[in-house]
C-alpha cells in the first residue's frame, strides 16, 4: 500500500523527553523570586504540556497551540518514545517510567524542620566615638535546633545584640531567644528559648562525623532571596586549615560548591544520611571564583560545645604562641644539627605572654607536638592522603590543657610539657562585646586600638589605608605583656587650649611626663593624679603635646559640654 502523501506545511514538532522542573508557589502579588522546599517542587515531562498528541491526524495549519495546565499534585513521571506501527506510521506513545525515590528526601525533612530563621537586632559601638552608639539595624539568618533545648547559630549573626527572635518553619510566631554563649573565634553562637512551646514537635538535629572529599553535602537556610526555607546542595571540594574571617584565627574548614549566600549564615550543612556535618558561614566573592562557600566542620563545632558544657562558657581556642619557619632546605636542617630523619620546624619568636615562652628558646626546632611527628613544612598526617598544618593539634585541645613538645637544641632532644593558652594579641581583633575605651582631657581623645577601631577609622580597606606604624605592629608586634595595649590620639576636638594640634590624629602615645604609658588605664590614672605644673605627651614621629595642667583641666567640661559627652573617660576606666 503507498504510503500517504504529507501536506504542504511546517514538520510537527517532536517534544522534548527531557523532565522540566516547576515550582507552584502560593498566588500573590509577587511570585518572581520564590525559594520552595523541596517537597514543593513538582516535575512535569514537556510531553504533559501539550494537549493532545502531536501524531493527531487531522491539524490546523501553522504551529499548534500550547496549553499550559495548572498541575494539582505530583504527577507520574513519564518519557516519551517513537515506535514504528504495521503500517509504516510513527506513532508518538508516552510510557510511564518507576516512580520517583523519595529517600533522600525523607532523612532531609526531619533535619530542615529543626532549621529556623533568626531575627536580630544589632547596636554596635561607635570605635571612633566611643562615648555614643551607632543607629541599630536588623538582620536575618539562619541556626538550627540541637539537643539540649538550645539553637546553634553564627557569631556574627548576634554580635552587639539588643535582641534575638527565632521563628521556625511553618510557624508564624516568633520566640524571644537568650545568648547563652559566643564564640569569636571560631564564629559560632549558642542560644535558648525559655518559652516550651518553641521545642514542641522538633526534632533537634544530629552530628555526623568529617565528611570525605566529594561527600554531598546539602546547606539548608534562610538566605537572602524569599522568605521560605533554602536548600542548596554540592560537595565537599577541599578540606584544609581556614582563616575565619570573624574571629580573624586558623581553624580547620571545609570548602564546598554550594551556593551560600547572605542568609545562610549559620544553617546545617547535612550529609546524605541526614545528619549535620557542618555550619555555613562565609564564602569567597571574586571575580575569578564561583561557589566557594565554607562551612564549619563538626570537630569545631564539638569543640565549641564541649568547652561550653565544660566551663560554663566560652574560654577559646588555645594556640602555640610560636611563630615558625620550615625547614624544608637541607643546608638549613644540617646547619642546625638535625640528622637526616629528623624534621620539623624552627622557632622564629616566641610571644612573650605565653607560658611556652619559659620553656622554649628561639632557633629550637619543634619535632613533634603530642606524639605526632612534625614535617619540615608544619604539616602532620591528617586522614589516609592527606596532610594538615600542625596547629589542628593545637586547637583540638582546650584552654589549660597540657601538651608535650617535643624540641630540638643544640643536637640535643628535649621534651616540655606545656600548658596552652588563649592568644594575646597588642592589637585585638575582637573586644568581646564591651564598649570601647576612651580618656579625655583638654579636648585630646586617648583610646586603645582595635582591629575594630581600624575598621571604622579606615573601612574595610584598612589594612591599605591605615599608618604604616599602626599595620607594622598590627601584623608584626607582640604584646610584652597581659594588660598592655596601644594607646593613640584618636582626635582632637577643637577648643582654646588646643591650639595647634588640631591635626594630630591617630598617633601613638609613648610616654607621658617621662614615664612610658602601658595602656589607656594607666594613662588616665597618671593624668589624674598629675600635681605637676604641665602635661607633656610624647608621642610617634617624636611629636610632643604640652598642656598646663589646671587650664587643661578646667577647660575640659566645657569641651564635654559642647560636644555633649556625658563622661571624660568610659566606665571600665573609673574602677
Amino acid at each position: 500500500m503507498e504510503a500517504p502523501k504529507r501536506k504542504r506545511g511546517r514538520k510537527p514538532k517532536v517534544p522534548n523527553a527531557e523532565s522540566v522542573e516547576f515550582q507552584f508557589t502560593n498566588p500573590g502579588p509577587s511570585t518572581a523570586t520564590a525559594t520552595a522546599a523541596a517537597n514543593d517542587v513538582v516535575s512535569a515531562s514537556a510531553a504533559e504540556l501539550t494537549e493532545g498528541s502531536p501524531s493527531s491526524p487531522r491539524r490546523g495549519r501553522g504551529r499548534p497551540r500550547k496549553i499550559v495546565k495548572h498541575v494539582e499534585k505530583s504527577p507520574e513521571r513519564r518519557s516519551s518514545r517513537f515506535v514504528e506501527s504495521s503500517n509504516g506510521d510513527a506513532k508518538h506513545v508516552v510510557v510511564p517510567d518507576a516512580p520517583p525515590s523519595w529517600e533522600s528526601v525523607a532523612r532531609l525533612v526531619p533535619s530542615m524542620d529543626a532549621v529556623v530563621k533568626v531575627f536580630c537586632v544589632h547596636t554596635e559601638p561607635n570605635f571612633s566615638l566611643p562615648w555614643q552608639r551607632k543607629r541599630q539595624y536588623s538582620s536575618s539568618s539562619s541556626g538550627f535546633i540541637m539537643g539540649g533545648r538550645r539553637v546553634l547559630t553564627n557569631a556574627h549573626s548576634v554580635e552587639h545584640h539588643t535582641q534575638v527572635k527565632l521563628k521556625k518553619r511553618g510557624s508564624d510566631t516568633k520566640y524571644l531567644a537568650t545568648v547563652l554563649a559566643i564564640g569569636t573565634e571560631c564564629d559560632i553562637a549558642m542560644l535558648t528559648v525559655s518559652d516550651d512551646e518553641f521545642w514542641e514537635g522538633v526534632k533537634p538535629v544530629e552530628f555526623g562525623d568529617l565528611p570525605a572529599l566529594q561527600d554531598a553535602v546539602t546547606v539548608v537556610g534562610y538566605p537572602i532571596g524569599g522568605d521560605t526555607i533554602s536548600v542548596t546542595s554540592g560537595v565537599v571540594s577541599r578540606m584544609e586549615i581556614l582563616s575565619y574571617v570573624h574571629g580573624s584565627t586558623e581553624l580547620l574548614g571545609l570548602q564546598i560548591d554550594a551556593a551560600i549566600n547572605s542568609g545562610n549564615s549559620g544553617g546545617p550543612a547535612i550529609n546524605d544520611k541526614g545528619k549535620c556535618v557542618g555550619i555555613a558561614f562565609q564564602s569567597l566573592k571574586h571575580e575569578d571564583v564561583e561557589n566557594i562557600g565554607y562551612v564549619i566542620p563538626t570537630p569545631v563545632i564539638m569543640h565549641f560545645i564541649q568547652d561550653y558544657e565544660k566551663n560554663g562558657a566560652y574560654t577559646g581556642f588555645p594556640i602555640l604562641g610560636v611563630e615558625w619557619q620550615k625547614m624544608e632546605n637541607p643546608d638549613l636542617r644540617m646547619s642546625m644539627g638535625m640528622k637526616p630523619d629528623q624534621k620539623g620546624v624552627r622557632i622564629r619568636r616566641i610571644e612573650p605572654t605565653a607560658p611556652e615562652s619559659h620553656v622554649l628558646k628561639p632557633s629550637d626546632v619543634i619535632l613533634s607536638f603530642d606524639g605526632v611527628n612534625i614535617a619540615n613544612d608544619g604539616t602532620v598526617p591528617f586522614r589516609h592522603g592527606e596532610r594538615i598544618g600542625f596547629s589542628y593539634l593545637v586547637s583540638q585541645k582546650y584552654t589549660g590543657d597540657t601538651a608535650v613538645v617535643k624540641v630540638h637544641r643544640n643536637s640535643k632532644i628535649l621534651e616540655f610539657s606545656i600548658k596552652l593558652a588563649t592568644h594575646k594579641r597588642l592589637i585585638p581583633a575582637h573586644i568581646k562585646g564591651r564598649p570601647p575605651s576612651y580618656y579625655i582631657i583638654g579636648g585630646f581623645v586617648f583610646t586603645a586600638v582595635s582591629v575594630l577601631y581600624l575598621r571604622s577609622e579606615y573601612g574595610k580597606d584598612y589594612e591599605f589605608d591605615a599608618p604604616v606604624k599602626l599595620l607594622d605592629k598590627h601584623l608584626h608586634s607582640m604584646a610584652q605583656s597581659v594588660d598592655e595595649q596601644l594607646v593613640v590620639v584618636a582626635q582632637v576636638l577643637v577648643a582654646d587650649i588646643n591650639i595647634g594640634y588640631e591635626e594630630i590624629v591617630n598617633t601613638q602615645v609613648l610616654s607621658f611626663n617621662g614615664k612610658p604609658v602601658k595602656n589607656l588605664k594607666g594613662l588616665a590614672a597618671m593624668v589624674e593624679s598629675c600635681d605637676e605644673e604641665f602635661l607633656k605627651f610624647e608621642l610617634e614621629y617624636q611629636q610632643i603635646v604640652v598642656l598646663q595642667t589646671k587650664t587643661a583641666k578646667a577647660a575640659t567640661l566645657d569641651i564635654l559640654k559642647t560636644h555633649c559627652i556625658p563622661s571624660a573617660m568610659s566606665d571600665d576606666l573609673k574602677s
